[in-house]
């Protein structure tokens, strides 16, 4: 039956809260009876997933893919409400199949998410949504996403810290696209994105950080130089002095490799560039922090 009404979709979308396609979806595969079509939502979840979906989701996970020629990839947050769920291999799977979603298909938003097929099932994402609450019998949300693809030579490396509560993402240009498979460039390209979840910095580059917040780290330090009665000439060279202090701490590239406090970031970088005999830059990085999203 392909005849339904916009009536009696609307009537069985106020009676389970399942969205518009997956109502109009079940009463074409029950020929409009809506009871049927209520019980046909139950079995596949998307009821009981509207029934919970007003209710606060503070823990979750956040999950990473990458593609095989390291080009294309994504990090996605998911939201539960509780940490006993967030912890939960059904969930982490779950968590971990989204992003492989996001990064092959790109879907503009979560509307957009929602939509698109499941890999080797006849389902949709939201179908599938209503499936994995049925299972866990928690709301579940998608608080944010990113797709990062590169389209010149180069390499994303990915790292989940935390319980899944810290995720990072690196992108790396190289000279040869061979160099991204090679061991040595793999352990410090993950080395890269565990110091980031380490160590938090702003920025790859002191070049890279907002004029805004340069501008108000030097002011704060010039007024607690000026307190200092000194010389104006040695107030301004305590001043740029702190303000190297905080690129050291807060600049990527700059930062104390926390494996190594005696090389930075840049060294290690440059150690590892000749030893494989190409060139290699640190170009940017995503970090999720679970929850900075609100």
């Amino acid at each position: 039956m392909s005849n339904i009404s916009a009536k009696l979709v609307k009537e069985l979308r106020e009676k389970t809260g399942a969205g518009m396609m997956e109502c109009k979806k079940a009463l074409q595969e029950v020929e409009g009876d809506i009871e049927k079509a209520i019980d046909f939502l139950r079995t596949r979840g998307l009821a009981s997933a509207a029934k919970k979906a007003g209710r606060a989701t503070n823990e979750g996970a956040i999950a990473e893919y990458i593609s095989v020629d390291n080009k294309v990839g994504a990090l996605i947050e998911v939201n539960c409400e509780t940490d006993f769920v967030a912890m939960n291999e059904n969930f982490t799977s779950f968590a971990k199949l989204l992003a492989e979603v996001v990064a092959k298909d790109n879907p503009a938003d979560n509307a957009e998410l929602m939509q698109l097929s499941v890999p080797n099932r006849d389902i949709t994402i939201e179908e599938l949504f209503g499936e994995t609450v049925g299972k866990l019998g928690e709301n579940i949300q998608v608080a944010r996403f990113e797709r990062i693809e590169l389209l010149e030579t180069g390499a994303l490396s990915a790292y989940i810290h935390g319980g899944a509560k810290i995720g990072i993402m690196v992108q790396f240009k190289l000279g040869n696209q061979a160099t991204a498979d090679a061991e040595v460039f793999k352990i410090y390209a993950r080395d890269v994105a565990m110091q980031i979840a380490a160590a938090n910095p702003i920025a790859v580059r002191r070049e890279d950080f907002d004029a805004a917040v340069v501008a108000r780290e030097k002011e704060i330090y010039k007024t607690q130089a000026a307190e200092s009665g000194k010389p104006e000439q040695i107030q301004e060279k305590m001043a740029e002095g702190r303000l190297n202090k905080f690129f050291k701490e807060q600049a990527l590239v700059e930062q104390a490799y926390v494996k190594d406090m005696d090389i930075s970031i840049d060294e290690y970088t440059k150690r590892v560039a000749k030893e494989l005999g190409d060139t290699v830059a640190i170009e940017a990085f995503t970090r999720y922090d679970l929850g900075a999203s609100a």
